[in-house]
């Protein structure tokens, strides 16, 4: 990807950048989740909203339209609810990136700049969507607001983040294989996380507990937990928190403290324990989201092994009409 070409071309056929819209389903919404989040928080002058494609389409925001980036993401390029979306953002004269890691993905003929990510165990972490989604917003900053000073903090964090989600991806073998022992048969699992990782309780939660192992699970936002669902913590299955490592580690470690005093089953995924203190406290609140999908897939494989469930069963998707 390049990303400064990118930047340069869509500043050439827009003008001024004042609205960047994040539009993708599931697993792929959790992907782009951290760049909008990025935007959302070092932006002076650019909002950023990332929703989900069927909504951006059936309710459409007002500033979508000339001077506005639409960012879409589909893994294999063929979501009906994408498609739409990125056919309504260029009638609407938007600027369009699409991200896919399919070379026919049809979406990709409706953008004016397509980003074929890389995909399987062999490619590098940051050739993947999550942190090229990043490093395309980080050049769209730098060109787009002259006092913009993270430029080269996340530069380097775009360099580290491969190792360091590798070595997590070691540390977590045996705390996944434990916690899929311990919690295969869980009733419900509650997933807690805040900041950009709250991406994760959702992805953790929908994508890899609901959809590929077919167990109930609801994501709680860290900062909302004492707003009503700490209610049902002594009763509660299984409470599973993921600890971001920047700003908002305080929301999730008022959670910690709450569910060592009252909880009886809880488990956590610490980003510092697993590396991620060796990010920038700057941005690590951007990066750390990347750490815990990778985490995500150790866990769900563990869990997909204890139950004897292939991740890739399905009952419904693909299969019947919806």
């Amino acid at each position: 990807m390049d990303a400064k070409r990118i930047v340069s071309k869509m500043i050439e056929h827009q003008g001024t950048i004042h609205d960047v819209f994040f539009l993708a389903c599931g697993g792929s919404l959790v992907d782009v989740y951290p760049a909008s989040y990025f935007v959302e928080r070092e932006s002076r002058t650019i909002h950023s909203l990332a929703m989900t494609a069927k909504e951006f389409v059936v309710n459409t925001p007002k500033t979508a339209g000339q001077g506005a980036l639409a960012v879409l993401c589909s893994h294999g390029g063929n979501t009906p609810e994408v498609l739409e979306a990125a056919k309504l953002a260029k009638e609407r004269k938007m600027e369009l990136v699409t991200f896919t890691h399919s070379e026919q993905a049809p979406v990709s003929a409706l953008g004016h700049h397509n980003i074929l990510y890389g995909w399987g165990e062999d490619t590098s972490v940051a050739d993947r969507c999550p942190v090229q989604s990043l490093a395309l917003m980080n050049e769209l900053l730098a060109a787009c607001e002259e006092d913009y000073c993270l430029y080269h903090t996340m530069q380097a964090a775009i360099g580290q983040i491969d190792n360091i989600t590798r070595e997590a991806m070691k540390y977590a073998q045996e705390p996944a294989r434990i916690f899929a022992q311990k919690y295969w048969d869980a009733p419900m699992i509650y997933v807690l996380g805040s900041g950009a990782s709250f991406a994760n309780a959702y992805g953790f939660s929908i994508c890899s507990f609901m959809e590929m192992l077919w167990m109930h699970a609801s994501y709680i936002h860290s900062g909302e937990f004492f707003h009503g669902p700490f209610e049902v913590t002594k009763d509660s299955p299984v409470f599973l928190l993921l600890m971001n490592g920047g700003k908002t580690r305080q929301m999730d470690q008022r959670v910690l403290d709450f569910l060592q005093q009252y909880a009886e089953k809880y488990e956590v995924i610490d980003s510092l324990m697993l590396g991620a203190q060796g990010l920038d406290r700057q941005v690590s609140d951007y990066f750390t989201p990347i750490v815990f999908y990778y985490l995500s897939c150790v866990y769900r494989e563990a869990m997909a092994k204890r139950r004897g469930h292939s991740l890739d069963d399905r009952r419904y998707m693909w299969k019947v009409p919806y």
